[in-house]
């Protein structure tokens, strides 16, 4: 492979101003799209020697024929651009919105005559004032049913509309009483946008002030001893506090904002968008993000923001986000020019804003682990992830059982590790092993080892029964062979286990190893690794099997270090198995129990002075 591309534009060719550059393959397909602040600053990243690329950059390089770019007056031009070309082309080296589905929202048909309240996933309503976005349907159901108790507005359709005003007879939902528009026959028109204007300003945020104004005119009606009234306004104050019920005030009761939650792997990312107005959540959204090519986390919330602020369509004051993007000045701009009103872009970092922040990534990560679960359990794409594996390895069959082997170790001490195991896609719990190991050098020695202890099962003999018996008994699951060894490691952890394959004698078992910064897929004797698409289900499985057996030499390791510290403080006389469990529940860790002095072990329960210093001493002398 060359290590020079052959479209390298000539050097001083390329402009030093702002501007947006579009790969482009053989059939003039763009491959991906980006902006500069320096156009030529920033193609020369992509025009280093290929081998100091970034793997999946060198694929993106080395697939496209040639490079374009535009060149525009300021930074703010270049992320207009960008955006536009990235929804024009869709580029499959950019960041892909793996959810494209839309999510419904409450609209208020402000250009009718007589505006309606509906629930929709149209954006494009000529007219329409929108509320949202909700995670689901019956959720927009939900807050239209309690909104019109309060705010009696049109509900019904157009048509029944129309015909209930030119028959002179309410229309069905009217009839019932779940329509409160003009063809009810209970207000005139101009009394009905007066009770449009009051839903949609209560719920842009104007809770307080409805809440406060109906209680006053109640208490008014009650004074007057307009009972009817009054029982109006309290059925009314009910019903808007029942709508407020529904979402607490997260935030100071005039703040507007949008927040976004990120979590992210190599592969994908998730976005939690909280939209609150008035203080409130009034709206989440969820979207799951495939990257292609690996982003910096300032590009991906760059991408996030230009993806949910792209239409202009309801753009707050304030935007919050996990990390500011490199041009975060450009994007105000950018969101002001769409708004028609300043826009701050801010980081959460303390106070409510921050819990906040925290519950919304929290959120996101939990829907990355489902957005990953999910694809591993469906069988359309285990089965998938199977036929990739074997083509892209070069298996004679496809993997139906995959074993995957981690080490894990404490600052070189406490080495352990850890097999799990995969049966046509699924983990197959029942199955996993773990392994001390005593003395290694080093993590490639470590995994040597395990393989060899592991490979010696599937030598041994079966065990006969009785001769009484017809049938030898089944071998032990632990010594079914597996169609492929996955170990979790780059070159030299794959070259340390095909070591043991060939001095146990099972070449015939398939190998490789994934490594996990750049999620490279290493084979036995080979110079450069396989690069599997980051949409592949192959590569999703392999991450979920590398994840797995991490997760479990973690678990493993830490129930040692249990065993052994409680080893340790069974020797203390007078320190039995409820003291122990106390002290390790009290002081959280072994390490801040051994860091503790003999007064702050005596803040246990049930530990006196004396047991207290005979803890600390032993723990010392240890």
């Amino acid at each position: 492979m060359a290590d020079v591309l052959p479209y390298k534009p000539k050097q001083g060719e390329i402009p030093t101003a702002p501007g947006v550059y579009r790969f482009l393959d053989a059939t003039g397909r763009v491959l991906y799209v980006g902006k500069a602040k320096n156009l030529r600053q920033r193609l020369s990243n992509y025009f280093a020697p290929l081998r100091t690329l970034h793997e999946r950059t060198r694929r993106m390089v080395t697939t496209a024929a040639s490079v374009e770019w535009t060149v525009v007056p300021t930074d703010v031009d270049s992320l207009q651009l960008e955006y536009m070309w990235i929804k024009e082309y869709d580029p499959p080296f950019n960041v892909r919105y793996k959810d494209d589905k839309s999510y419904p929202f409450m609209a208020v048909t402000l250009g009718d005559e007589a505006p309606r309240v509906l629930v929709t996933r149209n954006r494009k309503i000529p007219g329409a004032r929108y509320f949202g976005p909700y995670p689901k349907v019956w959720a927009v159901h939900e807050t239209i049913d309690l909104m019109i108790k309060a705010f009696p507005i049109r509900t019904c359709s157009d048509a029944s509309y129309k015909r209930a005003m030119a028959t002179g007879r309410p229309c069905f939902p009217g009839q019932i009483g779940k329509c409160g528009g003009p063809c009810s026959m209970t207000v005139s028109i101009e009394e009905h946008r007066a009770i449009v204007d009051d839903f949609v300003a209560f719920m842009a945020g104007g809770d307080e002030r409805f809440t406060k104004e109906t209680a006053k005119r109640m208490q008014a009606a009650s004074a007057a001893m307009d009972y009817e009234a009054a029982a109006k306004y309290r059925d009314q104050l009910a019903s808007i506090e029942a709508v407020l019920g529904k979402s607490s005030l997260v935030l100071p009761a005039d703040e507007d904002a949008d927040l976004f939650g990120i979590a992210e792997d190599e592969l994908a990312a998730t976005v939690q968008h909280f939209t609150i107005r008035g203080g409130r959540i009034r709206g989440v959204r969820a979207t799951t993000i495939e990257k292609e090519l690996d982003i910096s986390d300032s590009d991906l919330v760059d991408q996030v923001l230009q993806r949910a602020y792209g239409d202009g369509i309801d753009i707050p004051r304030r935007v919050l986000v996990p990390s500011l993007p490199d041009d975060a000045a450009e994007l105000e701009l950018w969101l002001r020019e769409r708004r028609g009103r300043r826009v701050e872009i801010a980081v959460a970092q303390r106070g409510q804003r921050a819990d906040l922040m925290r519950t919304a990534t929290l959120n996101a990560q939990q829907a990355l682990i489902r957005h990953k679960t999910k694809r591993t359990s469906d069988y359309v794409a285990r089965t998938q992830a199977l036929t990739d594996l074997q083509e892209a390895l070069g298996l004679d069959e496809a993997p139906l059982r995959i074993e995957c082997f981690d080490i894990s170790h404490l600052g070189g001490t406490n080495v352990v590790a850890s097999m799990v195991v995969f049966e046509d896609g699924l983990p197959r719990k029942d199955q996993y092993r773990s392994f001390n190991i005593a003395e290694t050098t080093d993590d490639t020695d470590s995994m040597h080892q395990v393989l060899l202890r592991r490979l010696a099962y599937l030598d041994r003999p079966e065990e006969l029964v009785p001769d009484d018996e017809a049938a030898p008994r089944k071998k032990p699951r632990f010594s079914y062979p597996p169609q492929l060894l996955l170990v979790d490691g780059g070159k030299p952890q794959v070259e340390a286990a095909a070591r043991a394959l060939r001095e146990s004698g099972h070449t015939e078992i398939g190998l490789c190893g994934i490594a996990k910064r750049l999620e490279e897929v290493w084979l036995p004797g080979e110079d450069f690794p396989v690069i599997l698409p980051r949409t592949s289900e192959a590569l999703y499985l392999l991450q979920r099997l590398r994840d797995e057996a991490h997760r479990f030499a973690i678990t493993h390791q830490r129930k040692r270090r249990r065993r052994d510290i409680s080893t340790v403080l069974e020797e203390v006389p007078g320190l039995g198995a409820s003291r122990i469990k106390a002290l390790l529940k009290h002081f959280g860790s072994v390490a801040s129990l051994k860091g503790a002095t003999s007064d702050q072990i005596q803040e246990v329960p049930g530990i006196g002075p004396a047991l207290a210093q005979s803890i600390h001493s032993h723990l010392a002398s240890r």
